[in-house]
């Protein structure tokens, strides 16, 4: 465990390369894509990763507490990983999705039918986590011929128009005001007791309202991109058991809290619940863009069968290589035992977190999560954005969440309690600098 590689930083941060290349990724790139700080304090720009460590191309190695958006879950480019791409990149690279598959594709729906849980087994393939949402809106329309999608507030699902359309973030939705699709409505996400009974309630009115058109509810277990939010044990159950009564589908997007993230394999298995929809992707391909939609037979029923023109379908559908590297990613999952892993790990995390947070009341409101699925809370946005910056000059990448008051540490899951330590270190010199 002492031997856990550590940051090592042998130039100022950002370093000269990494501005050097700022200044050219502005004059390419369109300026909305990539934060390029006006004061030069982000980012850096990386040249490789491997396990929880990034180096960037000024040499400098960082702990990265942000796993890429939570994708690196089994490390980044884990070996397995990296040889099932190269080997799968000799044989086929591009396959027919649709219409010539490829066998790989096979085994991987095969493996994602064993590991998802109850009766969940058919797919709708894509690249990212927007298409798989936007496969599980339709496959909603279909299976109960409504058009609405009730989610909730603080949700994100991404940034295509269907899952714009769901997704709560007025920031996002509102450069394309009348473009955006209007068949969703939001209702309040829980984080408390309290909370939890009026959610399930506002819930329960838009279901049975006499003119109501929802066919669908669209949940994250636990809320990522806002804020690290865990709803209180028994609401997720609970909202099932809505559903059921309504005979309307429960959707779960576990893009970023599936595949071993928080302690369990899925966030749903917490408390034993199937959803009619589950939406994955980020760290099913070990780096690799890829994700699905998997649906209980029923809902796979409502979709038809192939009379030679998918209605939902796309040129990569089934990439060979992403299934390729799906496959070998969700083996070492199951082989490291990386979901238990990320129990015990969170839970030292946690444990670590809880007594910097006791050392610094005066910044720190609260910490948050399950498993490798954390948060701070800040009394002050501001704290936590200046945190950022102050922590990648320390060797560390860490992101904010929620309205900015939240840093969100979602390592992947090999994280070692040395580098744990080193983590926290590295907080509590730069809280006691504030």
């Amino acid at each position: 465990m002492s031997d856990a590689p550590l940051p090592c930083l042998t130039t100022e941060v950002p370093g000269p390369r990494s501005r050097e290349l700022a200044g050219e990724l502005r004059r390419w790139e369109n300026p909305n894509v990539t934060f390029l700080d006006p004061e030069g304090r982000f980012p850096v720009f990386w040249e490789s990763a491997r396990g929880c460590l990034v180096t960037d191309v000024d040499g400098n190695t960082f702990l990265d507490l942000t796993a890429a958006f939570g994708v690196a879950a089994v490390g980044h480019t884990h070996p397995r990983v990296a040889a099932a791409l190269a080997e799968q990149s000799r044989k086929l690279i591009h396959g027919m999705g649709d219409v010539h598959p490829s066998a790989v594709k096979v085994e991987l729906a095969r493996k994602i039918a064993e590991r998802t849980p109850g009766d969940l087994g058919h797919c709708l393939f894509g690249a990212n986590g927007g298409d798989a949402v936007e496969a599980a809106i339709k496959s909603a329309r279909l299976a109960t011929g409504k058009l609405g999608v009730l989610a909730f507030s603080g949700g994100y699902h991404g940034l295509t128009f269907g899952a714009l359309a769901v997704t709560s973030r007025e920031d996002f939705r509102a450069p394309f005001a009348g473009q955006v699709p209007t068949f969703a409505r939001h209702v309040p996400y829980p984080d408390s007791p309290a909370s939890a009974l009026a959610s399930l309630d506002a819930v329960e009115a838009a279901l049975r309202a006499p003119d109501s058109d929802i066919g669908a509810v669209l949940a994250e277990p636990i809320q990522g991109r806002g804020g690290i939010v865990v709803p209180p044990p028994g609401w997720l159950s609970a909202l099932r058991d809505l559903c059921d009564r309504y005979r309307v589908l429960l959707i779960l997007d576990e893009i970023f809290t599936g595949w071993g993230r928080t302690g369990y394999w899925f966030a749903c298995d917490a408390e034993g619940v199937v959803p009619d929809v589950l939406c994955v992707g980020k760290a099913m391909g070990g780096g690799f863009p890829i994700s699905a939609c998997v649906v209980r037979p029923e809902v796979a029923r409502a979709w038809g069968a192939s009379r030679g023109e998918a209605l939902h379908t796309s040129t990569f559908l089934g990439s060979p290589l992403g299934c390729a590297a799906a496959l070998a990613a969700i083996s070492v999952l199951e082989e490291e035992k990386l979901p238990e892993r990320a129990r015990s790990a969170g839970a030292y995390f946690k444990e670590r977190l809880g007594e910097l947070a006791a050392r610094h009341p005066r910044h720190v409101a609260e910490t948050r999560g399950r498993g490798l699925m954390l948060g701070l809370r800040f009394r002050e946005k501001e704290t936590a954005l200046s945190l950022m910056y102050a922590l990648l000059r320390r060797g560390l990448i860490v992101l904010p969440a929620g309205p900015g008051d939240v840093l969100e540490f979602v390592p992947p899951l090999v994280i070692e309690p040395a580098q744990i330590d080193y983590a926290i270190a590295q907080m509590d010199a730069a809280l006691a600098a504030c």
